[in-house]
Parts: C-alpha cells; sequence; structure tokens
C-alpha cells in the first residue's frame, strides 16, 4: 500500500464501526499514516482494545440511539476544530427474510445504516464549513446495493440508500470543497469479533472471479486514495473493491477448463 504519511500525518479522522474487520483495517490504514483517530463501535471491549493498540482516541457509542449519536458529534466537535476526514463504516447485516421480520428490527438496521451516515455527515459537514475545511466523508457500502441476495433485502435497501446519499450530498456540499464517495468492499472472512466457518468463506472465494476473499488492504487503500489530494477531482461516486463480485454474472471455471487454461 502506498505511504500516506506525507498527507495524513496529523489528518484528523473518525471511522465508526472501528472493531469490525473493515473499520479495523481502515483504521490501522490511517494510523500507519500518522492520522490523530477518533474511533467509534457499539461493542466497547474490542474498540478499547484496538484504540489502545494504535494510541486512537476512542468512545462507544450505539448509532440506532440518537442521544449517542449526539454526544458522538458533540464529541468529535469538542476534540477537533472539525475532522479532516468521516469514515462512514458502520453498519448491521443480519438476515432479514421477510416472514420473520418486524418493524423494529428494520427500523434498526436503517438507524444505524441511513440515518446515522445522514446524521454524523450533517455535524461534519457543519463543522468542517464552519472551519472552513476541505473535507472528506467516505461511505462504506456493500455489493449487496447492486446484486441483493434473498433475505438481506433490508441490508440491500440500506446501502442503496447510503450511495444514493452518498452521490446527493456530494453535489449539495461541492461549492465548501468537500468531497463525499462510496466504496463498496469486497467480501473479508471476517474476524474475531464475526467470525465465519471456512465452508462458509470457501463458497463465497468460489464466487470471486479473482479467486481470492478481500484481504486487509484492499479496501482501505481505496479509503485512503479518496480521501487524499490524488483524488480532489473525485466525488459522488462508488469504487467497488470486490474482486469482480459484482461486475457481472460469472461462473467459476471447471477443474478440466482449470487444467486446460495452466498448459
Amino acid at each position: 500500500m502506498r505511504d500516506y504519511r506525507d498527507q495524513f500525518s496529523g489528518a484528523r479522522v473518525v471511522v465508526t464501526g472501528a472493531a469490525g474487520i473493515f473499520g479495523t483495517w481502515i483504521a490501522e490504514a490511517f494510523a500507519r499514516a500518522g492520522a490523530d483517530l477518533l474511533l467509534t463501535d457499539a461493542r466497547p471491549e474490542p474498540l478499547a482494545g484496538l484504540a489502545r493498540r494504535l494510541g486512537a482516541r476512542h468512545l462507544a457509542a450505539d448509532l440506532a440511539d440518537p442521544e449517542d449519536l449526539r454526544v458522538l458529534g458533540d464529541a468529535v466537535a469538542g476534540t477537533w476544530q472539525a475532522p479532516d476526514v468521516l469514515i462512514n463504516n458502520a453498519g448491521l447485516y443480519p438476515r432479514t427474510p421477510l416472514a420473520t421480520t418486524g418493524p423494529d428490527a428494520v427500523r434498526r438496521i436503517l438507524d444505524v445504516n441511513v440515518v446515522a451516515p445522514f446524521e454524523l455527515s450533517r455535524r461534519a459537514v457543519d463543522a468542517m464549513t464552519r472551519a472552513g475545511v476541505p473535507g472528506r466523508i467516505v461511505n462504506i457500502s456493500s455489493g449487496a446495493a447492486v446484486r441483493p441476495g434473498a433475505g438481506g433485502s433490508v441490508y440491500a435497501a440500506s446501502k442503496a440508500a447510503v450511495e444514493t446519499l452518498t452521490r446527493s450530498l456530494a453535489l449539495e456540499v461541492a461549492r465548501h470543497g468537500i468531497r463525499v464517495n462510496t466504496v463498496q468492499p469486497g467480501f473479508a472472512p471476517g474476524s474475531e469479533v464475526s467470525a465465519l466457518s471456512e465452508d462458509h468463506v470457501s463458497r463465497m472465494r468460489d464466487r470471486i472471479p479473482l479467486g481470492r476473499t478481500s484481504g486487509p488492504f484492499d479496501a482501505p487503500a481505496a479509503v485512503l486514495w479518496l480521501a487524499s489530494e490524488e483524488a480532489s477531482f473525485v466525488t459522488g461516486t462508488t469504487l467497488a473493491v470486490d474482486g469482480g463480485r459484482t461486475a457481472g454474472d460469472w461462473t467459476p471455471p471447471s477443474r478440466e477448463q482449470t487444467r486446460e487454461g495452466g498448459r
């Protein structure tokens, strides 16, 4: 991964959902680049452990709770005049079959996946414009926004909403020099916080054209690039970092085809 210390040393960066696998990888990437980090997650213990390891500030917050959202927004403003970068990474991704999903579950998913990024972006943009900071917002979406699966309708709808929010917000704040983009990470094998079985990981790997799962430098490299000056003319876009998973229909080659291709 490119060394971004020339751009992010001392940069004020907020990462939500930091204790999850992508949040951790993104936080680690910004820490290596010398950023001043404020990390948040609903799970206090893994969040505190990550923050200690990276030497970062942290604040546990349930983003479905309006009061926690307010406290987090106040903490960002109290820590810095304004953040340079906001990474809206937190998300809920439960299976939600139509017959067994009630309105409370739907509301919680939408609160975390859509309302929280909107509200945190609103607070961040207000602080950035007041301070004259040409900030960057990167929202973390999912391939489910364009290729949903059965039993994941609410999650898919929430991520499609995030991508639309990105485009609309990018148009609204461009005059302030603030850029807003989205990254769609590829499938990752899970972490200690969200472990996945080897069988599930293997089946998912077989669906990825490039033949591997997402690693610790894939999505973070895209996030850092979008937040950097190298992407100063990029806003309102979604970058898929998924090994070709959402490019279109794809069938894994048979063993015979693999052998023929290797001759």
